[in-house]
């Protein structure tokens, strides 16, 4: 038996047995490098992305967008550092104390954050904030609560407010331009961001940051042509008229006549540009650039210049109004006071509807739309801003006899505050019409000719009895300048078709110093609904007094000497309806 057993112990394994185990190592070992051959070698970029989505962050850089300043360098816009803090949820949630503390610190509901944090939890990056100050951002920080950490960002503010809103404009949170200049300008304004890559541990951690950066650049600061100190005294009268005359509201434009630049251009309602629920109550349209009317009497200076140039008439050539109206085919034509036998001064200063109508009826339809066609009434001002409302300008052969009595009076077409700045200001710089801008610094716009140097100085003196003992417009006048102007008081058209009995728009534009004018300002009250609703009563006083402070802002001074023709300084701190009437003397 013991033998047996020494013959079993003795008996050797067999081969096959040896040879199996090393088969299954050699399997093994195979399958574990071709394992790693292919994770090392073929999937090894798809890995490593892989990895970076999970660990490296790409950290945006802002660019600081460009200021907005007025010519004198006040701030109309300003970008300013700002903080925003952002959680990774899954961390911050495993610390209730700390979800409790940022909450309070941010002036959120600790349950609403607390929620808002669980229903994200499998995301790697919130924001749980506005924009904040750095040392609020600080504060957040000081916590140490896991998973916040705060990024840097710019706001943007206005510090002119209400003041010049309408034509600054705003920007969304995001940083871009969303109304006015911030939107028409967004290209030069904004800043190009910068990028900074990290790698981030579990808890958003920043444990390496030394990988590959850009730097961010800035955008380009704009010089505007307002003046924030005639913006202010615009908008302080012209929110103040709108009020007294329970308007809907209103607008006033100031440029200089010679160079385009628009020194003063405000609007009512407005709004603050600060606050974001004040951007939807309506206040953010810019008037005189997105509104458009008919021009109403303010046309007459107009077409009396081209009478002038035809020849057909001189400064004191007489027209017959008795007996006070005029019948056009259907068409009545009437003045509220007949006047009788009249000169072209007196059709202006009473703003004679039957005048106006007979000049141009005899004149005739291609010769007024060729008028108002030198002018620009027929093609936009190209002031870059966004929404500018486009001129409405049939063309002469759509006219009939009906159609170019009321053209010649202002009904029948349509524009917008501007283009009668710029037409009025043709007159005032001698019969060259400028480009009307708002940026400093642009691509100069050679002037137009509109009509001969000596036709706009005889218009100029024509107007001048407009602001005259006697004239519509006697609360236009300025104590020691000469100012020439016209008045406009302008039905509006109802929504039912023609005219509205009771809703007018009173305007008054006007120049000065007459004899060689350096400004000119227009004021529109839309809709006063207080009594008074004549554009010498409502809109000329205001005129007044904008044009007054202007002028000494300025240092214009009054008399009869003429001032050069360079930029003003910077300096320091149609169917048959029944028709409009004229306005009535004052």
């Amino acid at each position: 038996m013991n033998g047996a057993r020494a013959n079993l112990v003795a008996k050797p394994v067999g081969a096959w047995r040896r040879w199996a185990v090393f088969g299954v190592l050699g399997l093994g070992v195979t399958v574990v490098l071709g394992r790693a051959f292919q994770l090392q070698v073929l999937q090894r970029d798809f890995l490593v992305q892989e990895g970076d989505k999970r660990h490296i962050r790409t950290l945006v850089i802002p660019g600081h967008r460009g200021d907005i300043r007025d010519r004198r360098g006040e701030p109309l816009a300003l970008s300013a550092p700002v903080e925003m803090i952002w959680a990774v949820p899954a961390a911050l949630l495993e610390s209730p104390q700390h979800v409790y503390a940022v909450a309070k610190l941010l002036n959120k509901n600790p349950r609403e954050l607390d929620k808002f944090l669980r229903d994200r939890e499998d995301r790697k990056f919130v924001y749980i904030s506005d924009p904040i100050s750095p040392a609020d951002a600080q504060r957040v920080l000081a916590l140490k609560a896991p998973g916040v950490f705060s990024e840097p960002s710019y706001a943007r503010y206005y510090p002119a407010g209400e003041v010049a809103a309408q034509v600054v404009g705003f920007c969304g949170r995001d940083g871009q331009g969303l109304e006015g200049l911030e939107r028409a300008q967004e290209a030069a304004l904004a800043g190009k961001a910068g990028s900074r890559r990290v790698i981030r541990d579990r808890a958003g951690r920043v444990v390496e940051d030394n990988l590959e950066s850009r730097d961010a650049q800035a955008g380009r600061d704009l010089a505007l042509t307002l003046d924030l100190r005639i913006q202010y005294l615009a908008y302080r009268e012209l929110k103040a008229a709108v009020a007294k005359n329970n308007a809907r509201g209103g607008l006033v434009v100031v440029a200089d006549s010679s160079t385009g630049e628009i020194l003063a251009m405000a609007s009512s309602p407005g709004f603050n540009p600060n606050n974001m629920e004040d951007r939807k109550g309506g206040g953010e349209r810019n008037r005189a650039i997105t509104d458009s009317f008919e021009p109403g009497s303010t046309v007459k200076p107009v077409l009396i210049a081209q009478a002038l140039s035809l020849g057909l008439y001189q400064p004191t050539s007489h027209v017959d109004t008795t007996p006070g109206f005029l019948k056009v085919g259907s068409l009545t034509v009437h003045d509220v006071h007949p006047q009788g036998d009249i000169d072209l001064a007196t059709v202006l200063s009473k703003s004679s509807n039957v005048g106006a109508a007979k000049i141009g009826l005899s004149l005739g339809a291609e010769a007024v739309w060729s008028g108002y066609q030198h002018f620009g009434f027929g093609e936009p001002v190209y002031s870059g801003f966004p929404g500018e409302a486009s001129p409405v300008l049939r063309h002469f052969s759509e006219w009939g006899q009906i159609a170019t009595a009321t053209a010649s009076y202002g009904y029948g077409l349509s524009l917008n505050a501007l283009h009668l700045v710029r037409a009025y200001s043709a007159l005032a710089n001698d019969g060259l019409m400028p480009h009307l801008h708002l940026l400093e610094g642009a691509s100069p716009v050679p002037p137009q000719r509109a009509v001969s140097a000596n036709i706009a100085s005889e218009v100029r003196q024509l107007m001048e009895g407009v602001v005259a003992k006697g004239g519509t417009a006697e609360r236009a006048a300025i104590p020691g300048y000469r100012v020439a102007g016209k008045t406009g008081t302008i039905r509006k058209i109802s929504g039912e078709g023609g005219y509205a009995e009771n809703k007018h728009q009173s305007v008054f534009i006007g120049m000065l110093p007459a004899e060689h004018p350096r400004l000119v300002g227009l004021v529109m009250i839309d809709e006063p609904a207080a009594g008074d609703y004549y554009g010498g009563l409502v809109a000329a006083p205001v005129f007044s007094t904008v044009m007054q402070g202007a002028a000494r802002l300025l240092r214009i001074p009054p008399g009869s000497e003429k001032l050069p023709a360079t930029p003003l300084p910077a300096l320091p701190s149609t169917q048959t309806v029944a028709l409009p009437l004229a306005e009535p003397r004052t």
